[in-house]
């Protein structure tokens, strides 16, 4: 582990709010999986796919995407269950990375530069393990890899709910209390430290996928079984077996980032670091005053440090061509 590299701020392009990049709908394997395209601004752009957390969307990656538009060309996607992709049959771990290897080979562009945040960022650490042909480089945001201390995560509240036998109605019913701008208020304040660097747009748009969510009939089971597939995986990691989340980083061999926030509601602020000396090849940022979703909260800083990966890693690239 090694800490991360910022590229020149000047090197990012200015300073601007896009909307949420344009979206299409496939059929894959007969369930649909909605996906955005960050279309690429250089024509040696690499292929990049962006993974997003617990109850979120591929709208996640919207600033970040693009300001790395120049090197990457992106793609980001609904998981199964999650903003305007159809449900899934299993919401696991393991279930969540056949579909990201799935599609990637069904979108004929890997290797591809990884990115995941929170569960995302399980899966996406599952894919680049699994899959190393599938894998230029891998970005990790907070990522929710296994930890035990639950009191370390305001969702740890919801631990008792999961035993419940018809725990998915409950959370559907709990849906239906709550104004979507105040459930939109609420997941904000859970995963960003700094609301005042969330821009009205951004807000806008977070109050618009709540009120997507509350048409989606499938929404709150998905949410409610992903969870309890979250929690059965970080205790399996404890557990032997070849499956652990632990034992698969130690296994990673693409380079990494690794993004953490110091002040991360949702995922023990020890996993980062702790990631980042569980993948041998690995750098680590984190950063004061951040919170769950660094991509969203300090798009620019995220995007620094990524363009520092890619410049550290395609110089390693020439090094290796200029010795064979």
């Amino acid at each position: 582990m090694k800490r991360a590299t910022l590229c020149p701020e000047r090197l990012l392009p200015e300073h601007a709010v896009p909307p949420p990049w344009p979206g299409r709908a496939v059929r894959l394997d007969g369930v649909v999986t909605y996906v955005r395209d960050t279309p690429a601004t250089s024509p040696d752009a690499e292929p990049a796919l962006y993974v997003h957390g617990l109850g979120g969307s591929s709208q996640n990656w919207t600033d970040l995407a693009g300001l790395l538009a120049g090197r990457l060309d992106g793609q980001a996607i609904d998981l199964p269950g999650f903003g305007r992709s159809e449900p899934g049959h299993r919401y696991t771990v393991p279930a969540f990375a056949e579909r990201v290897v799935r599609w990637i080979e069904h979108s004929g562009r890997g290797p591809v530069h990884l990115f995941g945040n929170s569960l995302g960022g399980a899966v996406s650490v599952r894919v680049a393990a699994l899959r190393p042909d599938l894998v230029r480089t891998l970005t990790l945001v907070s990522p929710a890899l296994p930890f035990l201390d639950f009191r370390r995560s305001v969702q740890g509240r919801m631990l008792p709910l999961l035993a419940l036998p018809r725990a998915e109605r409950v959370a559907a019913w709990r849906l239906t209390q709550l104004a979507p701008e105040l459930l939109a208020q609420q997941v904000m304040e859970a995963c960003v430290a700094d609301l005042s660097r969330i821009c009205d747009q951004r807000r806008q748009e977070a109050i618009e996928e709540i009120r997507i969510r509350y048409e989606a009939e499938h929404y709150a089971a998905a949410y409610v079984r992903t969870l309890r597939g979250l929690v059965s995986c970080f205790l399996r990691a404890y557990l032997p077996g070849a499956g652990s989340l632990w034992r698969l980083a130690r296994t990673v061999r693409a380079p990494t980032l690794v993004v953490g926030g110091l002040q991360d509601r949702l995922v023990d602020v020890r996993v980062a670091p702790q990631t980042a000396r569980a993948i041998p090849d690995s750098r680590l940022l984190m950063l004061h005053g951040v919170g769950h979703v660094a991509q969203l909260e300090v798009p620019r800083v995220v995007a620094r440090a990524v363009l520092g990966l890619l410049g550290e890693t395609g110089e390693s690239a020439r090094r290796h061509d200029l010795a064979g």
